[in-house]
């Protein structure tokens, strides 16, 4: 049979065209096939899919205030320590700048105001980075118990509690340190790329809150992974392969931290989502649901695929649960 092509057409859409009509071609009923239809991913809809975790967690406070309002007291406590402190760092705020800005020797008046600023924005910028991840990593071991509560409510919801040997105490402390310090070192280079005229004014803070959002979530989902018998680098690979979900949930953190105060009633709330943000990038499915219900990307080597379908915490009967 010989076959003849337009040569007004393309021979590139005509292939497409018949990936289409396989690709949208309806298959014969299968009872194995996922129950609900597969719908595309896109980039924003996974944010926002991050973003819907925090408020799962924070529903928390309407079906398990009990057990929530025991993870507040730990962030309590740190909370009035840190207030503490930024209080005594903004008091001899001037005279750090002016010390710092002693060393660099200018004589021009206006030069040496115009260096005294960018060095107070440095300060402010550094500042509310250590805050913000040295109180979430400091919350957590603090409220080590009253955070292993809440793990294992929501673990107990959504399917079985794993019992794991974790990877101990002091790598945990390593990891922390570490991630720290990319954070820190990032948030310099953030810092830099704002004093470029006009679009580093609205570039730093979005860039700011993006790598701040995703150190927050690889620091708040240390537990689940590590109860698993996953270290940091597994953690990584696990949650880049759904990044866009994992800078949303980050992100939505980040910007609730700072409201003053507001991390008192979010920490709980935040470890609650990051328990479900933890299973859903490990491939666990919700008690009760199909696994692979939405298509998503393909984990990294040696990580369970992702499967980011919608969780939905069960109410919990009473008042507080037991």
């Amino acid at each position: 049979m010989v076959t003849t092509r337009c040569p007004l057409l393309p021979r590139k859409p005509l292939r497409n065209i018949g990936r289409n009509f396989e690709r949208h071609a309806r298959l014969p009923y299968d009872e194995s096939m996922p129950q609900s239809p597969r719908r595309s991913r896109t980039t924003v809809r996974d944010f926002f899919a991050g973003v819907r975790i925090l408020g799962t967690g924070l529903k928390l406070w309407s079906t398990d205030p009990k057990v929530m309002l025991f993870g507040a007291v730990p962030a309590l406590i740190v909370a009035i320590v840190y207030a503490a402190g930024v209080t005594i760092l903004l008091a001899n705020f001037d005279p750090i700048i002016s010390w710092i800005a002693g060393f660099t020797s200018i004589e021009n008046e206006f030069l040496d105001k115009f260096v005294q600023f960018l060095i107070g924005l440095a300060l402010i910028a550094l500042a509310t980075v250590i805050v913000i991840y040295t109180f979430v990593a400091v919350t957590l071991l603090v409220g080590d118990p009253f955070y292993e509560r809440i793990w294992r409510r929501v673990e107990g919801k959504l399917g079985d509690v794993p019992e794991v040997a974790e990877t101990g105490f002091w790598k945990s402390i390593l990891d922390s340190i570490r991630f720290l310090f990319a954070t820190i070192g990032i948030s310099i280079m953030v810092l830099l790329i704002g004093f470029i005229p006009v679009v580093g004014t609205i570039a730093a803070p979005i860039l700011g809150a993006l790598f701040g959002g995703w150190f927050l979530a690889l620091e708040l989902t240390t537990r689940p992974f590590e109860k698993r018998g996953l270290r940091a680098r597994d953690r990584r690979r696990a949650l880049g392969a759904s990044r866009a979900t994992t800078v949303g949930f980050g992100v939505a953190v980040w910007l609730l931290f700072l409201i003053p105060f507001a991390a008192v009633f979010v920490m709980p709330a935040a470890v609650a989502g990051a328990t479900v943000l933890s299973r859903n990038a490990l491939g666990i499915p919700q008690r009760g649901r199909p696994q692979d219900t939405v298509s998503g990307p393909p984990a990294a080597p040696g990580i369970r695929p992702l499967s980011p379908a919608p969780v939905i915490l069960p109410p919990t009967t009473g008042a507080g649960g037991a």
